[in-house]
């Protein structure tokens, strides 16, 4: 999720409250968790310079601005056009970030284990092999006490949003893939179909790699489910402050487009 940065946090960059305007409460509801999670962390370990490790990080989004806050920065990533663009972002900060090409379930073997203070797992399990073994690599990376922070797409408002639209065999596919019981083998995810989760299959995942699962947010609750939500800039901020209160009620949580998890070792 890489345009979910304000860009008041980058030194030079512009329009951070058009940015947060156009992106919602997706632009900070994620990055306030995050800056929270590092301030205990620094507080903690009395460090003040962090080992941060974005896994999927694509161009950059959350890896350069943390890098402009002073802290040392992986991005690790399958596509080397991704990796490029994101040390082309960051050069025009200009910050310094290491790029590695590779997967998630490597991730112990590209970094090393023991190594990393909070890794940032954002919209990569919709789309690799094994999300068990991924998720597994990234806790052998965490440091004893760090963090990692997952996001996720929300079955539920899949099947909430192709109800909406009229596509009901669809929705009732997806509810089906969902239920108890044998389930056929379903095909690799793709790029047009992508994985889905629930908030108990992301915290039985987190707590399958021997994590403890804490705090769990729901994004984009409202402007997943309503065409042209926030569009209207007059309504922008009512719509952002009712997302940031939604986001950890939870029967609106359930239902945000993306689930938001942080777990912890």
């Amino acid at each position: 999720m890489t345009a979910e940065v304000p860009a008041r946090v980058i030194p030079g960059m512009r329009g951070p409250d058009a940015e947060r305007k156009r992106d919602g409460s997706r632009s900070t509801l994620v990055w306030d968790a995050l800056q929270d999670v590092v301030a205990a962390r620094v507080a903690r370990s009395g460090r003040a310079v962090l080992d941060i490790v974005d896994v999927g990080g694509g161009t950059g989004g959350f890896a350069v601005p943390f890098s402009a806050l002073g802290h040392r920065v992986t991005v690790v990533d399958p596509s080397p056009d991704a990796l490029a663009a994101a040390q082309r972002r960051a050069a025009e900060v200009p910050v310094t970030l290491t790029a590695v090409q590779g997967e998630a379930d490597g991730l112990d073997g590209l970094v090393g284990a023991d190594s990393a203070d909070l890794v940032i797992c954002h919209n990569v399990l919709e789309y690799v092999d094994s999300p068990a073994a991924a998720m597994a690599a990234i806790a052998r990376v965490l440091r004893p006490g760090a963090t990692v922070s997952v996001l996720a797409a929300n079955v539920v408002a899949a099947v909430l949003h192709r109800a909406l639209a009229g596509r009901y065999a669809e929705a009732r596919r997806l509810l089906a893939a969902e239920g108890s019981g044998p389930q056929p083998p379903q095909p690799p995810p793709t790029a047009e179909t992508p994985r889905r989760f629930t908030l108990a299959g992301l915290t039985a995942l987190i707590e399958g790699a021997g994590l403890r699962a804490g705090d769990a947010h729901g994004i984009r609750v409202f402007a997943g489910l309503l065409p042209g939500a926030g569009a209207d800039p007059g309504t922008a901020d009512a719509l952002r402050a009712l997302e940031e209160a939604a986001a950890v009620y939870p029967a609106l949580r359930d239902i945000a487009a993306r689930l938001h998890v942080l777990g912890h070792r």
